[in-house]
């Protein structure tokens, strides 16, 4: 099985450790795709003329005030790297918490869980990286250009066999979705609903906020259960045996089937 998740905006560095290893990360065949990445962001964070730091800002989509940001990204090659679940610490990674979860569950999700990136394209959760910032919505200089259309390309003679054996539930966000179409018939997205009385009737709306750390706690219940679902139907099955309230929509044909998870409490 594999659980398709976001990185996080936000970002811890790693205070000790050896650099970055393309080759060591999950999917090596990614290696020289990664170096393409990482050497045009260093390039573009290392201007240092006031109009040259004020298009990078743009490219990337900073403020002026996040201008560390680009000193961050500069420093990459030489930067310190850590378990990848240690440097993202956004709302999901918080709410999923790995270091807490015992030996066996914490295993089952470094097997289990990908993460998707702008700069590495996709991660395990064991993958040591450094703290970057790179949205996958930016247009870096030629020959990378748009990432989107970057890792689309690159990304799916890697993902389809790695994704061959086993159900896949995508968790991401659209812009990441974009990257990587998983094999509609062993796929499933899911979305979060809140749903609340209204004048006596049930109403139920997309949530937002609280999208990330429901997903990030049902990860969490998944590997603390540690199963090993062969289909989609196991998957659902299993979410539901965990308590949660799922529910399916009907999808296109040739899409990945689409899941709610129906929750009351925020």
């Amino acid at each position: 099985m594999l659980i398709l998740l976001p990185p996080s905006e936000g970002k811890t560095p790693a205070a000790t450790g050896d650099p970055v290893r393309h080759d060591e990360l999950w999917l090596p065949r990614l290696a020289t795709a990664r170096k393409r990445v990482q050497t045009r962001l260093v390039a573009l964070s290392r201007r240092t003329s006031a109009r040259a730091v004020a298009e990078s800002l743009r490219v990337l989509g900073l403020t002026d005030g996040q201008k560390a940001e680009l000193a961050r990204n500069a420093a990459l090659p030489s930067a310190p790297a850590a378990r990848a679940d240690r440097v993202y610490t956004g709302v999901l990674y918080e709410a999923l918490d790995p270091p807490t979860l015992a030996p066996g569950a914490r295993e089952w999700l470094d097997r289990s869980a990908v993460v998707f990136s702008g700069l590495w394209g996709v991660v395990r959760l064991a993958d040591r990286i450094p703290a970057y910032r790179l949205s996958v919505g930016v247009t870096l200089p030629p020959p990378v250009g748009g990432l989107t259309a970057y890792w689309k390309k690159v990304l799916k003679p890697a993902m389809d066999p790695a994704a061959a054996d086993g159900p896949v539930l995508d968790l991401r966000s659209g812009a990441y979705a974009a990257m990587w179409t998983p094999p509609a018939g062993r796929s499933a997205t899911l979305r979060v609903l809140h749903e609340r009385v209204v004048d006596g009737s049930p109403r139920r709306s997309v949530v937002s906020h609280f999208n990330k750390a429901t997903k990030g706690r049902l990860v969490r219940d998944l590997a603390r259960s540690s199963l090993e679902p062969a289909s989609v139907d196991e998957v659902v099955a299993a979410l539901k045996d965990l308590g949660h309230q799922i529910e399916e929509t009907p999808a296109p044909a040739g899409q990945p089937r689409r899941l709610d998870l129906i929750v009351r409490e925020l």
